[in-house]
């Protein structure tokens, strides 16, 4: 039998814009060298595999060229399938089995709630060298710089200057990291802050809205503003937005979605 595969705008309620992810529902477990291919060929983001585990669904997340074990964007866009084509009836909570442990995620009125772990950063101390170093990698001055579990966290003087920023993806590609969360206060009042991401480490030159980055963001930001919910606008060609609630060490990302095609793998 074919597998389904939806492909899924997350961070989005406009079709074509937010992130898209690909989604596919397996009726039994499937090789990891299959799941990569699969990957590869929509040359997405990500492309989310589901498979049922009893009241819960494993989940895991591939980009292009590897394994993720976090995803924000194809976790959304997972949950809004399950819901919007019957496979879970509509506002019953999910609960998925991922390599970042158990993350549950319900609807409340048009958005999805995603429970993610919090990622916060800590202070890297900002050299001359690293200042140098990091104005010819991301072609923007650093005014501070932490690192969290995967990434590291960069803010920039100001919303134009992130937006105006031309990464050499090169050397981007060599950190011994996921990538480069790169951040600003907003210059708009209807968002709190914004951001770009960088992952060339792992296929992705630009990620559009980057869900788990806001595990970090929203701590980051939730000092600096004295503020526990938030809304952060990531400011890719795309564009996207997510909501965020710090519970605890947890992190609440919200979010809509829109789904865009609907096919079946035929191999």
């Amino acid at each position: 039998m074919p597998t389904k595969i939806y492909k899924v705008d997350a961070f989005t309620s406009i079709p074509y814009q937010g992130n898209p992810a690909a989604i596919c529902v397996l009726d039994k477990p499937v090789e990891d060298q299959w799941m990569q291919a699969v990957a590869s060929e929509m040359n997405l983001a990500e492309t989310a595999y589901l498979l049922k585990e009893g009241d819960s669904f494993r989940l895991r997340w591939f980009t292009p060229t590897v394994e993720m074990d976090i995803c924000g964007h194809a976790t959304l866009a997972s949950a809004h399938i399950l819901w919007e084509q019957g496979y879970v009836p509509k506002g019953s909570a999910i609960n998925f089995k991922t390599l970042s442990g158990e993350i549950t995620v319900t609807q409340f009125g048009n958005e999805i709630v995603m429970d993610f772990p919090a990622d916060p950063e800590s202070t890297v101390p900002l050299t001359e060298d690293l200042t140098m170093i990091l104005k010819e990698s991301l072609g923007a001055t650093p005014i501070y710089v932490g690192k969290s579990q995967r990434d590291f966290l960069v803010e920039v003087e100001s919303a134009e200057i992130l937006r105006s920023m031309t990464p050499n993806m090169s050397i981007l590609a060599e950190v011994p990291m996921r990538g480069y969360i790169v951040t600003a206060k907003s210059d708009k009042p209807e968002f709190d802050f914004i951001s770009r991401c960088f992952f060339p480490a792992v296929g992705i030159p630009e990620d559009h809205v980057t869900g788990s980055a806001h595990c970090c963001l929203a701590q980051y930001w939730g000092g600096k503003l004295g503020k526990t919910e938030m809304l952060g606008f990531q400011a890719s060609n795309r564009g996207g937005q997510v909501r965020v609630k710090i519970v605890g060490d947890r992190v609440m990302l919200i979010g809509s979605c829109v789904t865009v095609l609907i096919g079946e793998l035929l191999s």
